[in-house]
């Protein structure tokens, strides 16, 4: 059997052998909040959160090591589904993935009450109330409960 691959920067890929992951993306003005699938698509597990201006450079690396088929970005609501103030920025990032990393698609996804869901499990989780203001925390488990709501979204 031929393995084909696919160009990604200077580097040959293999091409998704079906265990591929899923990334998703909280994009935020200072830190990004990032969540990876298992590759049966089954559960979401937070991956990092790294500073905003590092993320395509990060993302680059990561999908040098794993298999990732597509990327969810959340879409920046408020609650009458009008744009938030971090649309714009956020538009401007997904601009800068895709010609950064072309092959893999991005998928817009509503993250509206992801950062309340994520306080409500911190706090249902037991966390104490400094580490609950721990705002990396927060993004990388807002980019879970994301991608979570999205995977159980495919399933159904």
């Amino acid at each position: 059997m031929t393995c084909k691959f696919r160009k990604i920067f200077n580097y040959s890929v293999p091409l998704p052998t079906g265990m591929s992951r899923i990334i998703a993306i909280d994009y935020g003005k200072k830190r990004t909040g990032l969540a990876v699938s298992d590759p049966l698509k089954l559960i979401a597990g937070g991956l990092t959160t790294v500073p905003s201006h590092e993320v395509i450079a990060f993302l680059e690396k990561y999908i040098l090591n794993q298999e990732v088929e597509l990327f969810i970005l959340g879409e920046p609501r408020q609650m009458n589904y009008e744009p938030s103030e971090n649309m714009f920025r956020v538009e401007q990032f997904k601009e800068r993935l895709q010609k950064a990393i072309p092959a893999i698609p991005i998928q817009m996804v509503d993250e509206r009450f992801t950062s309340v869901l994520a306080h409500q499990a911190m706090r249902e989780g037991g966390l104490k109330k400094l580490k609950r203001q721990n705002k990396e925390l927060v993004d990388e488990l807002s980019a879970t409960i994301l991608l979570q709501t999205y995977l159980e979204s495919i399933r159904k």
